[in-house]
């Protein structure tokens, strides 16, 4: 059963001129570095300095995958493009607003430990 799913992912992969498992290894691979941007971006805005370098990263590691397959997809469908637009655009207010949060707390904790 486990040769059978993996052939038509790979199936999938070669229609469209993608390989799924470097788009998995991108995906994933770009988490850490994700994570690492965020919080160095909360961090620099706790010490209220310029948050444009960790933010630029993080969104670049945030639609890393994404790139990878507009570069190197062909034919790939319109609906595609649309899901994945909505999930990056979800993905990103989530994560916008769950940075504020964090950089919000620590002010927070500051003012109650005066």
């Amino acid at each position: 059963m486990l040769e059978a799913i993996n052939e038509w992912v790979l199936a999938q992969g070669a229609q469209y001129n993608v390989n799924p498992y470097v788009f998995a290894g991108i995906y994933i691979g770009a988490i850490p570095f994700f994570l690492a941007s965020i919080a160095w971006l909360v961090k620099r805005a706790r010490a209220g300095r310029s948050t444009v370098l960790p933010t630029m990263l993080a969104g670049f590691f945030f639609v890393s995958a994404y790139i990878y397959l507009a570069i190197f997809g062909q034919d790939i469908p319109l609906w595609v493009w649309i899901f994945l637009a909505a999930l990056v655009a979800y993905g990103a207010w989530s994560t916008i607003r769950d940075t504020r949060r964090k950089i919000a707390a620590t002010g927070d904790e500051e003012a109650g430990g005066i």
